[in-house]
């Protein structure tokens, strides 16, 4: 690992707890939570989190910088572009958060299904002989239909089965197994009792849940957004709640974040969580171990577990050149 001043510095980029990152860094590198310009112009190293941009003025300000570990899979506020042209690897922690969000997926399904928020209404308001107005459904029985079946879409078709549904998935990427894929998404929604929505946002993906698809949805169907908030038309999920084709919908991204107030949030059967799924105690810390340990596969010249560009190892002998110059 190539050294400037001692140890190589890396940074923290949003709320970065040296105390999860520690374990992995500490005696590697020397880590600083809040950084100075100073410090920017000697970091070889990035680990983002939440809002951070690493974007082309961040890069002009950290010429010695290697890698970018972003905590999770998205990397809409990383310009991976300008990181790749520069040979800066950007990792990714594709598989920390991935119980977690899929445990949240079907944790709002079954809210949803269970009516827990029109039901702790009508206890708390005294109304307990209305009791038998709200219809309680169930999972068991039921069809889980998975839109991205990557490995949350593929851990919540396991915890969908555990619960005696029967699974469809779709993804428009790869093929899931030839016994539940579903190649024509319409033909998902319309077989489906719970829609859970897996998926990257791509310029393909983007309002894939929109007017046009919820015509094909049965009524009462229940929508569970997991995955980026721009997947879903909000205008048209709150007709489609409004007229019953929806029976509940539970969102835990949004497009921007945080969002503007939607009449859809007002709806008694909406549950909404601030994009905290994939941010359990147990998945926060082993995003953050698996981040700086990327930090560090890169800084000693190994091929990290995931990354969001491929291309970067291309332009390395750049960035190589300018730390042997410093």
């Amino acid at each position: 690992m190539p050294e400037v001043a001692g140890l190589p510095v890396v940074v923290g980029l949003g709320p970065v707890d040296p105390a999860l990152v520690g374990p992995v860094l500490d005696g590697r590198c020397r880590f600083v939570a809040e950084p100075t310009d100073a410090d920017l112009s000697r970091a070889q190293g990035a680990i983002a989190r939440a809002d951070a941009e690493v974007d082309r003025d961040f890069l002009e300000r950290t010429p010695l910088l290697r890698v970018v570990a972003r905590t999770g899979v998205g990397v809409e506020r990383v310009d991976l572009d300008a990181a790749t042209a520069r040979g800066i690897a950007v990792v990714v922690t594709p598989g920390a958060g991935t119980a977690a969000v899929a445990e949240g997926a079907i944790a709002m399904a079954l809210h949803l299904v269970k009516r827990f928020g029109r039901l702790t209404t009508l206890v708390r308001t005294g109304a307990w002989a209305d009791r038998g107005d709200i219809p309680v459904g169930d999972l068991r029985g039921s069809v889980l239909g998975v839109v991205g079946y990557g490995r949350i879409g593929q851990r919540a078709a396991v915890l969908g089965a555990a619960l005696g549904m029967t699974v469809l998935a779709h993804d428009p990427v790869s093929e899931p197994p030839a016994d539940i894929r579903c190649t024509d998404l319409r033909d998902l929604v319309a077989r489906s009792d719970v829609i859970t929505l897996h998926l990257p946002l791509l310029a393909s993906t983007r309002h894939l849940v929109d007017e046009a698809l919820l015509r094909h949805v049965k009524p009462g169907t229940i929508l569970v957004n997991c995955g980026r908030g721009a997947l879903v038309d909000l205008d048209a999920v709150g007709t489609a709640l409004q007229e019953g084709r929806l029976g509940g919908v539970g969102l835990d991204v949004f497009d921007p974040e945080p969002p503007a107030h939607h009449p859809l949030f007002d709806h008694p059967d909406v549950v909404l969580t601030p994009h905290l799924m994939g941010l359990s105690r147990q998945a926060t810390a082993a995003t953050f171990v698996d981040a700086a340990q990327g930090v560090i596969d890169v800084l000693d010249g190994r091929p990290p577990a995931a990354v969001a560009n491929p291309g970067w190892e291309q332009a390395t002998t750049r960035t190589t050149r300018t730390l042997e110059a410093t």
